[in-house]
């Protein structure tokens, strides 16, 4: 029986990929769950194993071709496996039959900067699944091993920016774009001009960015936030914390557990439109916005309600430093139900962030500073001064309506100054 295996899904922003390296050839015997292919994209590199065990009869993509998920990629005979012999499905995988004897087991990324840099990946300790070699132990492989080189680091390739001359006339338009062009203006490059290629994942982002304010109206709202007792609670509970966990508290958990707690309250911001439907989920996958130097990741943390503020921190550091060393799997980046994005020390005031489909609300922190503020002190009304915060939601007015999302903002809010964190 011919069984299709399609390229599937790597992530929630992911819609295309490269085939690497096959790992079989036609008329090789394989066994369930056994490698297929490699593929990569800017985000993750992945294996695509076997569904069934069976024949490969049909391999219908080349290496080094990019294409959208879904795309069929190979055809298994699943009703040749007993003529052919091939051992049982409980079987460990091995390798197909007359191929070499394989060498250290690396991603294509890894691979490439290996033989880049010269690292030789036999003495490469690989820190992926299985052992598995994976772009950050190359390049500290390769730092290690050119320790006291006069070879600067500047070195390297420079990115792919271009410096062009100005044509002598401007490009055809492309002919879907030909009337938008001539009626919204068409920029001719100019002499001196930088031509920047846009990278594999800034394309993906720009359509997923695009696709989301084409589907969702989004509308936004602000809180403004006295941070006052979280940041004392933290500032006498960070060095203790620190010590027992290995790393530091920041005030991000405390966004995403008061977010968690009223996400219980306004489940139908953890929600999402489908069809003529609107799904509120049962379970709660809370997104982190991480920004990473090949571009925005939004890995996901599971089950967020069931783990407390010291475990939602250390998931988040877990995700955040796998993200920045490319560590990260598929699974890490999908499923997520509701999005909070971290713009760090520089985010200025407040601004809004674009919903991540199909969720129908994202939340973004703006800068904490301290400001003069008016409080009530014995009965009159005193100046102080106070570390706020604002932070701002974004939410689909599709699923939502202004009274629940300015409630779930304004229950963030409580919480977080009520500051009852149990750490």
């Amino acid at each position: 029986m011919p069984v299709s295996v399609l390229l599937p899904e790597l992530g929630e922003s992911v819609l295309e990929a490269t085939i690497a390296k096959w790992l079989v050839k036609e008329g090789d015997s394989v066994l369930r769950d056994q490698p297929l292919v490699e593929v990569t994209t800017d985000k993750v590199d992945a294996e695509i194993p076997a569904p069934e065990a069976g024949i490969v009869v049909g391999l219908l993509v080349a290496e080094g071709e990019t294409i959208a998920v879904g795309t069929e990629i190979v055809t298994i005979d699943a009703g040749a496996v007993a003529s052919a012999g091939a051992a049982p499905e409980s079987a460990a995988p091995d390798a197909p039959a007359g191929s070499p004897a394989p060498g250290p087991r690396a991603t294509p990324v890894a691979e490439r900067l290996a033989a880049d840099r010269g690292v030789d990946l036999g003495q490469v300790e690989g820190s992926g699944v299985s052992g598995r070699i994976m772009r950050a132990d190359v390049e500290g492989a390769g730092s290690a091993s050119q320790a006291g080189s006069a070879a600067p680091a500047a070195a390297q390739p420079a990115p792919p920016t271009q410096h062009i001359k100005a044509p002598s006339a401007a490009p055809p338009p492309a002919p879907h774009l030909a009337g938008a062009k001539e009626r919204f203006g068409y920029y001719a490059i100019q002499e001196g001009d930088n031509v920047i290629p846009m990278s594999p994942l800034r394309k993906i982002v720009a359509e997923h960015m695009v696709y989301s304010k084409h589907t969702s109206p989004h509308v936004g709202t602000v809180a403004e936030v006295d941070m006052g007792d979280i940041y004392a609670l933290r500032a006498k509970a960070k060095n203790a914390f620190k010590k027992a966990q290995g790393f530091s508290l920041t005030y991000l958990p405390f966004l995403v557990h008061a977010t968690v707690r009223a996400l219980r309250e306004f489940p139908i911001l953890n929600a999402s439109v489908i069809e003529d439907a609107i799904v509120e989920k049962r379970d709660i996958h809370i997104g982190i916005a991480v920004e990473t130097e090949k571009g925005l990741v939004v890995p996901v943390v599971r089950n967020a309600d069931r783990l407390s503020l010291a475990g939602l921190a250390a998931e988040i550091e877990d995700l955040s430093s796998r993200a920045r060393t490319k560590k990260l799997t598929a699974d890490d980046l999908q499923g997520g139900t509701f999005t909070v994005s971290n713009p760090g020390r520089r985010g200025n005031l407040y601004g809004f962030a674009i919903i991540n489909q199909p969720q129908v609300g994202i939340l973004r922190m703006g800068e904490m500073v301290k400001r003069p503020v008016v409080r009530d002190v014995d009965g009159a009304d005193a100046i102080v001064v106070r570390p706020m915060m604002h932070v701002s939601l974004s939410y689909d007015h599709r699923a939502v309506d202004g009274a629940p999302a300015n409630g779930f903002l304004y229950r963030i809010r409580e919480l977080l100054e009520e500051a009852d964190f149990d750490l």
